[in-house]
């Protein structure tokens, strides 16, 4: 059976109280729309159209890298007319036609292909997925006569006695190509002034096609977002689902109720999350590692064994196995912090290569360099890569030691095993085993200190004098 998935995401989502369009709106820290894409895409359709209005550039955007196509739904006049602008992106298409909307995320791949095998199995012309839903709500009410589905009747038109029906449309159908022509049957809603894509199922039962309805999924899996409070219901049961995910890889959870984990991010087995950790993006977690509470780790990759210790941000950055960051360490986008390294205590790294083994323990900032492997960063240390026209490199080769309040004016390159003072400004290259200070030479001054204090009697005996 040919299948083409048609996806739509026109609506003005008006409930969302928003600018930006409800399918863009984030659920663990990804587009509504780009996960309904997710799940139609593993179906391997042999085409997916995305239903959008004229000026919807953002949702292009956000689906660029998706094997999809888009169809414009010129007036906002209802699901039954935006189908219509997607079926003209169908011509010659034999097969089934997969509609659902866009504002669904949490509907699985596999709820789909079971719905699909059941309208196949029953020979339907037209099926959809219905779920059972209690107390007030906005869903169709499914219409059965003797068992057999003959009509949707939307919310806002169902008399007191349908309101009592349980049985709920999901808006996901499966429709036959052949029968796309009823929806110019349609009538456009005087209520509303849109054509509903419900009212297909009433006019196809009349004509004597085959129709059914199977309560798949759950209220859940099946709800669409049209609101802020079932934005956030959505995000809660997303989150707890990646978690369980990663428990059953192996990963343990301090309090999996405060940890925020995208659903694109990759956790290894013997790995502890502590409280309030946020792991986003395409992040990939090796195995036995520890993230310590209040760290943020955005499109990253950890290698194994890796420390990552309190309120840390790691940032589109590679870190290798063993090391340890933090706490306190921001690594900026672009760095490469290789194995056994240690980034210590308000040391921020950015677009930076740090060596194995090398150190850099405290109140550091390091941009735009090259270090070599067992280097030790002194306090306080600075390389100053901006000279007001443009970023240069600092080149720092293995084993040498940086003394502390060092600032390293780039470009520059430090030789193998050499020395910095203490205090130092190092604004030329300094070879390979050598030394290098830069500071005026300490000069005492004998007794200093008593003459001062001598000096601050006669002021206060001059100033007593004058108050008299």
């Amino acid at each position: 059976m040919k299948v083409a998935t048609v996806i739509l995401a026109a609506g003005l989502g008006t409930r969302m109280k928003s600018s930006t369009p409800k399918v863009l709106h984030k659920i663990c820290g990804k587009p509504v729309i780009q996960y309904v894409a997710d799940a139609v895409l593993k179906l391997k359709s042999a085409h997916n159209i995305i239903v959008i209005s004229p000026n919807a550039e953002d949702i292009e955007d956000a689906l660029k890298k998706y094997n999809v196509t888009f169809s414009r739904q010129n007036e906002p006049k209802g699901t039954g007319d935006a189908l219509k602008s997607a079926v003209r992106k169908l011509k010659g298409f034999d097969g089934t036609l997969l509609v659902l909307n866009g504002d669904t995320p949490l509907i699985s791949p596999a709820t789909l292909q079971n719905f699909l095998k059941l309208h196949r199995q029953n020979k339907n012309d037209l099926s959809l997925i219905s779920f059972a839903m209690e107390g007030s709500h906005s869903y169709g009410r499914i219409i059965r006569e003797g068992g057999r589905l003959k009509a949707i009747v939307e919310d806002k038109d169902a008399d007191e006695e349908q309101k009592k029906i349980r049985e709920v449309n999901s808006g996901i159908y499966a429709i036959n190509s052949d029968l796309t022509g009823l929806l110019k049957e349609i009538i456009i809603n005087n209520k509303k002034g849109e054509y509903y894509l419900t009212d297909i199922i009433s006019i196809a039962s009349k004509r004597g096609h085959k129709v059914g309805a199977y309560m798949l999924g759950n209220e859940t899996e099946l709800a669409g977002i049209n609101s802020r409070e079932e934005l956030h219901k959505a995000g809660i049961y997303m989150r707890d689902r990646i978690v369980s995910k990663c428990m059953d890889n192996g990963v343990s959870f301090i309090d999996s109720s405060s940890v925020f984990i995208s659903p694109d991010a990759k956790i290894g087995s013997d790995t502890i999350i502590y409280p309030n950790v946020h792991i986003e993006g395409r992040t990939v977690i090796g195995k036995n590692c520890i993230v310590y509470p209040n760290t943020r780790i955005i499109s990253s990759k950890i290698g194994n064994n890796v420390v990552i210790k309190d309120s840390t941000v790691i940032e589109d950055s590679s870190v290798k196995d063993s090391a340890v960051i933090g706490p306190f360490a921001h690594i900026r986008p672009g760095s490469l912090i290789k194995a056994s390294a240690k980034i210590g205590n308000f040391v921020e790294i950015k677009r930076s290569v740090i060596g194995e083994c090398t150190k850099a323990s405290h109140l550091t900032y390091i941009g735009d360099a090259e270090i070599g492997s067992n280097v030790n960063i002194g306090a306080g240390t600075i390389t100053c890569n901006y000279d007001g026209n443009k970023k240069n490199k600092t080149t720092i080769e293995n084993d040498v030691f940086i003394g502390s309040d060092s600032q390293i004016i780039a470009p520059v390159k430090i030789g193998r095993g050499a020395y910095i003072g203490a205090g130092s400004t190092i604004t030329r290259d300094v070879p390979s085993m050598s030394l290098a200070v830069s500071r005026t030479e300490q000069k005492n001054i004998d007794s200093w200190a008593i003459k001062r204090q001598k000096s601050k009697v006669r002021r206060q005996k001059t100033d007593n004098k004058e108050d008299r």
